[in-house]
Formats: C-alpha cells, structure tokens, sequence
C-alpha cells in the first residue's frame, strides 16, 4: 500500500497535503504523527509537523471504531482537564463537557450566562480557537503518544462552521457537476480545507485540491 511522509507547519496542513498527493480522503487512510509541529520564540527553533500516511480500507461512516473507544474516551479526558486548567487560570467561568456529535468527538466550551465573554476563546475567524486547538491537540499527543481525534469547540462555533462549509462544498460541487468549470472557494485554513475534501470526496465524480499559499490557501473542486 502507498505511504509517504510529509511536513508543513501543522499537523493538520501535513495530513492534508499527503491525502492530497495520495489522492484519497481521511477515512481511506492510517495517519501516523512523526513530530508535532512547534512555533518557536519569534521563529527561531521553531520545528515543523511530519506525519506518514498510507492507503488503507475505507472506514465506515458513523463514528470511530468500536476497539478505539477506549482511547477516544481517554482523550476526551485529557482534553477536558487541560480546558478546565486553563479557562481556570485565564479566570473565565464557563462549562466544560465532553459530547460524541455525528461521529465527531467535542470538548465543549458553554459561557453560564450571557455576560460570560467566552466569545474571546474563538476570537477573529476563529483564529483564536485553532489556536486552542493547537494546545490541546499538542497535550492529547504528549500525554497518550496517539494522534488526537478531539476537537474543541465554544458555544458550537465549530459545529455551525462545518455545517456551513458543508452546504458550500455541496453548492460547489453541483456547480461543477453541471457546468463542467472548476469552482475555487473561499480561503480556508488546514482544518476547513479538509472539511471541504471529504465533503466533496464523499460525492464522487469529482476532485479536489488546495491551491495558493497560506493564509490564502483555498480548495479547487473540478469534474475527476
């Protein structure tokens, strides 16, 4: 089976350029995280994300599978103890609870009452929520040594944006469907970008890939 290994600033945007080359989605594909990708200190020491990747099976739709519960659920708990670590320090009062939504596995992040500004953890485009991504994607990996499958979302942000990139992609992929002409989307990071591929890869018929450099990398779907 193919495998090859790639780098980039991020893990997301490593897995996201070798299914790229690949030419399958994550569902069809074993990711294995060589190096976590670290900022360094106004870009000195800074190091960059590797994965290896390789065509597998496909997975079924419907959630992970049942042998890795285990390890999902002690993931989600890495997750929720190091949120509420933080947003203690941070001085923010808010709900932390773990949830399974489609599939997906969520820490979530809720204000107790409107006057709660938890609004600031998602910050501009969710800059600042990626960022906490980040963190907590770095912690999971440390601490369980397995690539983390949590996702942090605050007051569903996260949820409402994959549902909008989704009908996006779908509008998209009709277009291109029916017109025969490439549509290229908004400019998207590493995590919206792959929303978008499987979204899109789970229509048939058609590619995708991401093109342009980052921050105004964007996906490109034509007829495959």
């Amino acid at each position: 089976m193919a495998e090859i290994e790639r780098s980039a600033a991020s893990v997301e945007e490593a897995i996201e350029a070798a299914l790229a080359e690949l030419g399958i989605s994550e569902q069809e594909a074993h990711v294995e995280i060589v190096q976590e990708g670290r900022s360094g200190f106004l870009g000195l020491a800074a190091q960059p994300a590797i994965v290896r990747v390789r065509a597998t099976s496909a997975v079924p739709r419907g959630g992970p599978p049942e042998e890795s519960s285990e390890e999902l659920e002690e993931q989600l708990g890495v997750a929720e103890e190091f949120l509420r670590g933080l947003l203690e320090r941070m001085g923010l009062v808010a709900d932390v609870e773990p949830a399974v939504v489609d599939g997906a596995a969520y820490v979530d992040v809720w204000g107790r009452d409107d006057g709660d500004d938890v609004g600031i953890l998602i910050g501009r485009r969710g800059h600042t929520l990626e960022s906490l991504q980040e963190l907590v994607r770095n912690v999971v990996y440390q601490r369980t040594g397995e690539r983390c499958e949590v996702l942090v979302d605050v007051e569903d942000y996260r949820k409402r944006q994959r549902s909008r990139l989704e009908r996006a992609a779908q509008d998209a992929a009709r277009r291109v469907g029916k017109t025969g002409k490439p549509q290229a989307l908004e400019p998207m990071n590493a995590y919206e970008r792959k929303i978008v591929h499987d979204t899109v890869a789970g229509i048939g018929g058609l590619a995708t890939a991401s093109e342009g450099e980052e921050p105004n990398r964007r996906v490109v779907i034509r007829r495959g």
